[in-house]
């Protein structure tokens, strides 16, 4: 069993919009939708699990319905933070599904992962345990501690700019979660599932992921999705093929 875990209980406070920032629409649905549909249309996902604002259950449960995400199989309660709604999504995912079921968790506001990062994703899984899509950084990457003096740079040849989705068993990161709740500091700086199986000593793997793999936050991500969709749109119109880099790949998707 393959499961996409996605999680979209933010407020879009860096948005500037008067609503939650996944459910903005670009060209014609909104951001949310555009991310169910990678997974609704790959052929390896079986079932979808999303985490949402309470107020905003029934909202997702009608636009699922309204364009047909029948891969949709629960929609729960976020919590506090981005990790306790994972976290949520991920124990109704495990009353209903075997232990060892592979589980992508996927920003709501990423709809442009490749499909072959989601296959290559589920391919790692089963490989190495775990599975974490990234990029390797074409900027100088700086470490400073108070924001003003630059401490350390890395060399750019191994830095890596972390995206989603990021794949484990499913038994495997639930108990890697409860042993994180269980500290004194619980989710404090835990910024994605790569930080909580570092911090446990696990090893994490790459996954090649693709560059049109944005995480829509700010106006300028909208704009540049709007590109991106239209780029792939023209790729479709005037038959010049789909890219692996930052499009939705045909042959693994179904119809």
């Amino acid at each position: 069993m393959n499961i996409a875990i996605i999680f979209a209980g933010g407020s879009g406070v860096r948005m500037g919009a008067g609503i939650p920032k996944q459910f903005l629409e670009i060209n014609g649905k909104p951001i949310l939708i555009h991310t169910f549909q990678l997974f609704q249309h790959h052929r390896e996902i079986d079932k979808i699990y999303a985490a949402v604002q309470e107020d905003y259950i029934s909202y997702v449960k009608d636009l699922a319905d309204e364009y047909r995400v029948t891969k949709l199989a629960a929609v729960v309660a976020g919590g506090e933070t981005a990790q306790d709604s994972i976290y949520n999504a991920l124990k109704k995912a495990e009353s209903e599904n075997p232990s060892d079921s592979i589980v992508l968790i996927h920003d709501g506001v990423r709809p442009f992962i490749a499909y072959d990062v989601i296959s290559r994703n589920i391919e790692s899984v089963k490989k190495y345990g775990n599975g974490i899509t990234s990029t390797p950084c074409f900027e100088t990457i700086m470490v400073s501690k108070d924001g003003n003096v630059v401490d350390s740079v890395p060399y750019r040849k191994e830095t890596f700019a972390g995206q989603a989705p990021q794949s484990f068993y499913l038994n495997e990161i639930i108990d890697a979660h409860d042993k994180i709740r269980a500290t004194e500091t619980g989710y404090e700086n835990m910024v994605d599932a790569c930080t909580i199986i570092r911090t446990l000593g696990m090893e994490a793997h790459l996954v090649e992921g693709n560059r049109g793999n944005i995480k829509v936050t700010t106006p300028e991500d909208v704009y540049m999705l709007r590109a991106l969709l239209q780029y792939q749109e023209n790729e479709q119109a005037f038959g010049l093929g789909i890219t692996n880099r930052i499009g939705r790949q045909l042959p693994n998707a179904e119809g």
